[in-house]
């Protein structure tokens, strides 16, 4: 079959590589029809998560599919549902699984970084990390389903409830998911984004959108908050900018989720946390109940206006060069072929 191997720091090969003839004992098989390219995609294909991958390595996990084949001791998943998967792969054994928190497990593994990943015709995965999708919600949609995920696992977690007042730091595909989850659960939203192509697209889709460059973040919100503050911030920038700021924003014994992953430690104002009794929570990937809440909203969200491009698989690697060159884009999707319906 076709799929699209890392080889090293941006080198891409799209060519052919051996398939089973049947998945393993506990897996299904996957025919692919989109993969959403990610920030993690990006890392690895930019050298900078050489430790974790063993090349050639098949990136992407961010996939819709239909079912092709199940193993021999799969009897719940049946051939020709459509699907998406929920990509980790926990121990089991370590004292986060023993507690119920396998999506932070100690020795946690992703299918699509440390296992081979969606972007390839047919993907075999774990029968446990495959969810059914509606009919109603298309494939193309459905490839949005994990990040979407992510944003209501990071609503969850802040704990956001109808006219709180909510600011999320950053505007890119996961800030804009986490707005609409909060929108959705009745929340006003501020969105802070210094893109001016994301700003605008922010606005098209009804956000209050403010660019910190322009405009002072701190008494804008105040100002919008009757000079209480935010009931609950989400920093999603993985900027040191946002950890400064994020801490300026709440209102007493208000929340602060951070979302963003910093790859190094970053000042943040403690005594901020000590003279408002803030609090701080920090929201990693998903569990099952986040994919299923995502599963069922996909349908009312506008997911469309964050696909910005599709490519087909034999392109990828032209979508991988683009991504890493242009600033106006959002969510880019890989197509298996022409054929696929949406």
């Amino acid at each position: 079959m076709n799929a699209l191997l890392y080889l090293s720091e941006g080198k891409l090969e799209y060519k052919k590589i051996p398939v089973s003839d049947t998945p393993e004992a506990d897996s299904i098989r996957l025919k692919v029809a989109y993969c959403g390219l990610c920030g993690t995609d990006m890392h690895i294909y930019r050298g900078q998560m050489d430790s974790r991958v063993t090349t050639p390595h098949v990136l992407g996990h961010e996939a819709s599919g239909v079912v092709e084949a199940v193993g021999r001791n799969v009897n719940e998943i049946s051939v020709g549902r459509r699907g998406v998967v929920m990509p980790l792969r926990p121990c089991g054994e370590c004292p986060a699984c023993e507690d119920g928190l396998s999506h932070i497990c100690h020795r946690l593994k992703f299918i699509g970084i440390e296992t081979p990943g969606a972007l390839q015709e047919y993907w075999d995965v774990p029968a446990y990390s495959f969810l059914p999708i509606p009919e109603t919600l298309s494939l193309k949609h459905a490839a949005l389903i994990e990040p979407l995920a992510v944003a209501c696992h990071d609503v969850r977690l802040g704990d956001v409830r109808a006219g709180q007042n909510v600011v999320v730091l950053g505007a890119g595909p996961i800030g804009l998911l986490i707005a609409m989850v909060a929108k959705h659960k009745g929340a006003n939203v501020i969105l802070s984004e210094i893109s001016e192509s994301r700003v605008q697209l922010a606005k098209k889709l009804g956000f209050d959108v403010v660019n910190p460059r322009t405009t002072d973040l701190i008494p804008y919100v105040n100002d919008k908050t009757n000079q209480v503050g935010a009931d609950v911030v989400f920093e999603v920038t993985a900027h040191s900018s946002g950890a400064e700021v994020m801490t300026a924003l709440p209102r007493c014994r208000g929340r602060i989720v951070v979302v963003g992953i910093f790859a190094e430690p970053v000042k943040v104002d403690l005594k901020r946390f000590f003279r408002r009794e803030l609090q701080l929570c920090g929201a990693r990937v998903y569990e099952r109940e986040d994919f299923t809440q995502a599963i069922r909203l996909a349908d009312a969200f506008p997911l469309d206006a964050l696909i910005t491009d599709v490519f087909d698989l034999p392109q990828a690697p032209e979508a991988f060069a683009y991504l890493a060159g242009a600033n106006r884009a959002m969510k880019v999707l890989i197509r298996r072929d022409e054929t696929i319906k949406e």
